[in-house]
């Protein structure tokens, strides 16, 4: 039965793939559906590399030496900001009270977006790109000597950035090469639509699609082998196609979903290339007159960025793999990598999306 659902979701077909006297020479064959990739990590911050010291996951302690940098993934909440460095939190402190500043420097107590405890804990709920900035928090206690002759009131005061980020949209370029008989073989182009449509009908049930196609075609010579006319094959993975929106119709962010989506789909492109010097040796006597270049298949993952986020590995080298909120001044507006600076107005909010 499982075997049946499988040929269901994803059906083995036969394309038509022309030779030199236009016979079919060609079987496509299919990955399985209820084949999956293996499961990739996503991005997020670099705990290796943070700037600070955790000691129960999700704390963050401060330190009076520096500003400590913390990353948000949007609609989530943060992890709880210690109004505290790591030494404090070891020793015993009198009569603690703690003053927490948003961005904004308004106090944050009473707040319906914070979770503010009484020992200082600050958490930030449904984390959103217009709340990223610089979050302070005052520390005043006392300190008694050991013979209860004095006291003194001690103050300690903690900085935290707060940057909103998000994964970054992914889609895969991927070339392939196939040998042909001659570049001026009418049946290349033949070829190679029928090769994309066999590809966008196996992505398909995961709402992905093929585009910016193209191919061309070379005379190569490798060493120790005689001069081959060769199709150049290039193609962009999207996990935007058709019906991509009714996946996400639940979701508040479906980067996660897509991102998941368009990972599987290159790992089946990538199986069905890999079986096609398998179909070569297994089903035919004769090589066909186009077919499959082994070990030619290339792949690279492109990264772009929701509007109003970007990249910047130097800034930002903590969540280096990370689409951050842009900074006030800069925006982005196309779903490009970087972030752009505004020369006609001020911004002043994180996460601009026009200028």
């Amino acid at each position: 039965m499982k075997q049946q659902e499988s040929v269901n979701r994803f059906p083995r077909f036969t394309t038509k793939v022309y030779g030199t006297a236009g016979e079919k020479v060609r079987a496509f064959p299919l990955v399985p559906a209820d084949q999956e990739p293996p499961a990739t990590k996503e991005n997020g911050p670099d705990k290796a590399q943070y700037p600070v010291k955790l000691i129960k996951e999700n704390y963050i302690y401060g330190d009076t030496s520096h500003e400590v940098n913390t990353y948000v993934k949007v609609h989530t909440n943060s992890p709880y900001l210690l109004c505290m460095d790591l030494a404090l939190s070891q020793s015993e402190i009198i009569d603690p009270h703690y003053i927490w500043i948003g961005p904004d420097g308004q106090n944050l107590k009473a707040k319906t977006y914070v979770n503010l405890t009484t020992t200082g804990k600050l958490m930030l709920l449904n984390f959103k790109e217009n709340m990223s900035g610089s979050y302070t928090c005052t520390i005043s206690y006392r300190a008694i000597r050991a013979d209860m002759q004095a006291e003194l009131q001690k103050f300690k005061t903690y900085k935290f950035m707060i940057y909103a980020y998000r994964e970054p949209d992914y889609s895969y370029r991927i070339s392939v090469h196939f040998t042909t008989k001659e570049c001026s073989l009418a049946a290349n182009k033949n070829f190679f639509e029928e090769l994309m449509k066999v590809l966008n009908h196996m992505i398909s049930y995961l709402a992905c699609h093929i585009i910016q196609q193209s191919f061309k075609c070379y005379s190569v010579k490798r060493p120790q082998e005689s001069l081959t006319d060769e199709l150049f094959i290039i193609f962009q993975v999207n996990p935007f196609g058709p019906g991509w929106k009714t996946k996400c119709q639940r979701l508040t962010d479906c980067e996660d979903m897509n991102n998941n989506r368009v990972e599987k789909a290159q790992w089946f492109i990538r199986e069905f290339f890999s079986k096609q010097q398998d179909i070569l040796a297994q089903d035919f006597k004769t090589i066909p007159a186009i077919h499959y270049v082994a070990n030619s298949f290339q792949v690279t993952r492109l990264d772009s960025c929701h509007q109003g986020f970007g990249k910047n590995n130097l800034i930002h080298s903590e969540c280096a793999n990370c689409c951050v909120a842009c900074d006030p001044g800069t925006y982005s507006s196309n779903n490009d990598v970087v972030c752009q600076t505004c020369t006609n107005i001020r911004i002043k909010q994180y996460g601009a999306t026009s200028c």
